[in-house]
Order: C-alpha cells, then sequence, then structure tokens
C-alpha cells in the first residue's frame, strides 16, 4: 500500500488493451455488426466474421497488450503470474472450476422463484433448440434420453468438461486483467479500490459490443444504454471473484479456468425460460437477480479480504 503506482505502465497496458479490441469492435460494427455479419464458414458450422474476430483479436487483446507492454517498457517477464502453482492453489482451482456453475443456477433459481411465470419445466426452449437441428439436417434428432436428463448431461458437462475447452479463449482476457492489470493496481490500491476500478474497466472495455447487442441484445427497457450499466454490476461481482482466485492462488490459471467455467454455464437458466423476461434482471448471471450467486460471494470477499494483500 505504500509503493506507488506504476502509472506509465498501466497507461501503456490500458491503451493497448483498448485499443487492439475498440478497433476491432470498429471493424465488427462496419461490416454488418453482430447481427448481419458476413458468413465465413455456412453449415452444418456456420461462423461469421463478428464471431471469429471476437473470439480472437477482442477476447485476445489483453494478452496482447500484456506482451506489447513489456516490450516497450522493457519490463522483461519476471512474475509473470503465469506459473500454475498447483500444489499450493489447487483449492482455488477447484473453487473456479466447480463455484461458477453452482452460483449460476442459484441465482437463475431465484430469478425463478421470483417471476414464476417465466419458468417453463417443459424445457420448450431446448425442444426449440432441437426443432431447429432437426429442421436444419431435414432430419429427426432422435434423443437417447429424455430432456430433463439432457439438461443434467449438458450441465455436467458444461461444470466438469467446458472450463478446460473454454480456457484456451479465457486466457486471453485473465492473463491481462487478473495477471497484469490487476497486481499493478493493487500495489498503490490495495484489494478494494482495485476490485471497484478492475470492474469499471473491464465492463467499460466490453461496451462497445455490448451496444451491438452482445449480452443483451435490444428488447429491453432503456436499451441500449442501460445494458452496459448493468453490465458494470456483473464485471465488478465475477471480476472480484475472479481476481480473489488469482490472488489466493498466486496464479492467473485459477481466474482463466474460473472465466471459462462461467462461459460454459452461463446460458443453463435460459433453457427454462419461457416468455421474454427483462435480461437485465435475469434468469443469466448477467442480469440483476440472475447474478446474485456471484453477488454474495463477491462482496464477502471484497469485505473480507485484507486491503493489504
Amino acid at each position: 500500500m505504500n509503493k506507488s503506482l506504476d502509472v506509465r505502465r498501466i497507461a501503456i497496458y490500458l491503451l493497448f488493451a483498448f485499443g487492439i479490441a475498440w478497433a476491432t469492435a470498429l471493424v465488427i460494427w462496419r461490416t454488418g455488426g453482430l447481427t448481419d455479419s458476413p458468413l465465413l464458414l455456412t453449415a452444418p458450422f456456420p461462423l461469421s466474421l463478428a464471431t471469429a474476430l471476437m473470439a480472437t483479436t477482442y477476447m485476445f487483446a489483453p494478452a496482447l497488450a500484456v506482451v506489447l507492454t513489456r516490450l516497450v517498457t522493457r519490463e522483461g517477464w519476471g512474475n509473470a503470474w503465469l506459473r500454475p502453482r498447483l500444489r499450493m492453489g489447487w483449492p482455488y482451482w477447484l473453487a473456479g472450476w466447480i463455484g461458477p456453475g453452482i452460483l449460476t443456477i442459484l441465482g437463475g433459481a431465484l430469478f425463478f422463484a421470483i417471476f414464476p411465470r417465466f419458468f417453463d419445466p417443459q424445457l420448450g426452449a431446448l425442444q426449440e433448440i432441437l426443432d431447429a437441428q432437426t429442421a436444419q439436417l431435414g432430419q429427426e434428432v432422435a434423443l437417447p434420453i429424455s430432456l430433463p436428463m439432457l439438461v443434467v448431461a449438458q450441465t455436467a458437462q458444461a461444470m466438469l468438461i467446458a472450463p478446460l475447452l473454454n480456457s484456451l479463449f479465457t486466457f486471453g482476457e485473465e492473463w491481462g486483467w487478473r495477471g497484469y492489470l490487476q497486481p499493478k493496481l493493487m500495489t498503490g490500491l490495495g484489494w478494494r479500490r482495485t476490485m471497484l476500478l478492475m470492474g469499471v474497466i473491464w465492463g467499460v472495455w466490453h461496451w462497445p459490443l455490448i451496444f451491438m447487442g452482445y449480452e443483451y441484445g435490444f428488447d429491453y427497457p432503456g436499451a441500449p444504454w442501460l445494458g452496459p450499466l448493468v453490465f458494470l454490476w456483473f464485471t465488478f461481482v465475477v471480476g472480484t471473484f475472479l481476481g480473489w482466485l488469482a490472488l489466493k492462488g498466486k496464479s492467473v490459471w485459477p481466474a482463466v479456468i474460473g472465466h471459462a467455467a462461467i462461459n460454459g454455464i452461463a446460458a443453463l437458466p435460459a433453457l427454462f425460460v419461457q416468455g421474454e423476461p427483462n435480461p437485465l434482471l435475469g434468469p443469466l448471471p448477467i442480469g440483476l437477480i440472475g447474478s446474485a450467486g456471484f453477488a454474495v460471494v463477491a462482496l464477502w470477499l471484497f469485505f473480507r479480504q485484507d486491503q493489504h494483500s
């Protein structure tokens, strides 16, 4: 806490992280946005230019910024937070692996308890997905198990396998935010102020995509301005959880796994939706109610964690 901030490197890092990502967003916007982006691949695995740019250049901008900042400022590669430290950090790996699934389910359950009219126990949304696949393939999709058992299987896959597979994509963000920026901010600001600032930075970094309909779409009260503001709450509570994983595990990898687990499980509550709930509220964890599980954990960590850690 007595050390001063490395303002020069922080500023250069943010310039690269935002510059690369927002320049990519400009390309996406000028080529049709998220809804009218040209297809690079067609059926059976369609891939749009927007999706390709988001999964690569945009999401890897924070990692690219780490490399460029270290090269430009001749910082070197010491303490890059890349060592797994699995022996001492395994509890935080486990928390990152399993925790997001539990917290997402709790937030979704709370939303449906408050708004039961949006809950569909018949899994109509999942049936629509299967019907769309049938129409696309031109033949009936035969399920060897019932819809509820399919949801159980998907949940197990999302919680056990997806964190590993998705980590290939979430590394780009986490090495930048939790592996580089967070330690530099904590040097001078301490835990709580760093978590608040990280939540704002991470959220604003997403704004160009959210203004193009990412996460919330456009069909909600206050669109498109209220969605980006609500997203700051999501990045604060989830960022605090991921920041704690990295801090306590002394490695970026628990946060990488945690972020990957969130991406793998986040859409699960949508399978139980009927009607048109307000996405700013839930049931997905990007909503204020859907994020309740993460919020409880994050606020507990926010006030419990030693400011001098």
